[in-house]
């Protein structure tokens, strides 16, 4: 092994991640983000010491062998990149790596190509080349940038330990990188292939590998006279209506199990017994709307859903579209995310007597942790 040391920056305010937790602590891949950088530079078996930089050391859990270091922060990423420079210096290294725990998909191999770089040059940074046509702005007049000449530049950075720690200790401004100080400082750079899947996390948008989970929910009903009929959320012209403790909305009620069942959290029947008077009559919205509530407490959104509305009359199609967007309002949901399909069971049973109107609903949904 060469005396080679890895900095992970994990001080970060997340400040665009619009979280109460700090981004580098939230799951990802079933893991606090930062860990994959821990694991990766442990696995990789190329650094005599992994330092981990943070502000908050009680997020940490996880006990990791005794040549992983936990050191407190700085206020800004340069002020944290000094202080794991400075704590490291007594130790003498000949290469560090820098990295920042919100890139938690680069790979071993990438580790490696960076650490033979060193061998012939004093700093060498992963790149990726743009793809997309570039505009900057001067006042108030744009102008088009070569993509030729531009990159996006990547961490891990790998640096000559004397280099990167002079450079730090001198520097009198907040840099964004250590790249950054290499070059203003007229030093030879190498510039060596990144990796694509190797993207910085900035936003809940880039956490892609949400999980999903779904959700089937049922329900039937009677259908009796002397009562307005509930699809989805809208009163439908009809001569009868479905018999229920509620409005007997088939489909709300539908949808509002799959949503129980996709969270886990159990059937419709234990937010709202048939027993309870202060649920009799209530609107199936107002119940889906207590639904929601706790989707959204527990970090949750719906992804898409299917509806399967099983009856011979009324005419699915005829109010396929307004069902449609009333399931969307109630949601805020995109539309096109919504499918209504109508089935009749070719006058068989309770439904085929049209004594009798039944749903079932696939759900999936996204957990952000």
């Amino acid at each position: 092994m060469m005396n080679n040391y890895f900095i992970i920056l994990a001080s970060g305010q997340s400040k665009r991640f619009n979280s109460i937790k700090p981004k580098q602590f939230i799951k990802y891949r079933n893991k606090p983000l930062f860990e994959h950088s821990v694991d990766k530079a442990l696995n990789s078996k190329l650094f005599k010491k992994i330092i981990v930089v943070t502000n908050d050391k009680k997020q940490i859990k996880k006990k990791y062998p005794k040549h992983v270091l936990i050191i407190k922060g700085g206020r800004e990423r340069s002020d944290s990149s000094l202080i794991a420079l400075e704590f490291i210096k007594k130790f003498k290294p000949s290469n560090v790596l820098i990295h920042d725990a919100a890139r938690p998909n680069f790979t071993i191999k990438l580790l490696n190509n960076l650490i033979n770089s060193l061998k012939k040059n004093r700093a060498s940074v992963p790149v990726i080349f743009l793809k997309d046509s570039i505009k900057y702005k001067v006042k108030n007049q744009f102008f088009n940038l070569n993509r030729k000449n531009a990159y996006l530049t990547q961490t891990p950075q790998a640096f000559r330990f004397k280099d990167i720690y002079d450079l730090s200790t001198k520097q009198n401004n907040k840099v964004q990188d250590e790249a950054t100080l290499i070059i203003e400082n007229d030093l030879k750079i190498k510039f060596i292939n990144g990796e694509i899947l190797n993207n910085k996390i900035t936003f809940k948008e880039d956490i892609n590998n949400t999980r999903t989970y779904f959700g089937i929910g049922f329900d039937i009903h009677k259908l009796i006279k002397n009562k307005k009929l509930y699809l989805g959320g809208i009163k439908i012209p009809f001569h009868s209506g479905l018999k229920g403790h509620s409005d007997g909305d088939v489909i709300l009620h539908s949808i509002i199990d799959a949503l129980l069942g996709a969270m886990r959290k159990k059937d419709i029947g234990i937010f709202f017994p048939n027993n309870k008077n202060k649920f009799k009559n209530i609107r199936s919205t107002k119940m889906l709307k207590t639904i929601l509530e706790i989707l959204k407490k527990n970090n949750f959104c719906i992804n898409n859903l299917d509806v399967n509305l099983i009856c011979e009359q009324p005419n699915v199609s005829k109010y396929r579209t307004k069902i449609i967007n009333s399931i969307s309002d109630l949601l805020n949901l995109d539309k096109n995310l919504i499918n209504l399909k109508g089935k009749t069971v070719e006058k068989l049973g309770l439904i085929g007597k049209e004594k009798a109107i039944a749903c079932e609903v696939i759900i999936s949904i996204i957990k952000y942790d």
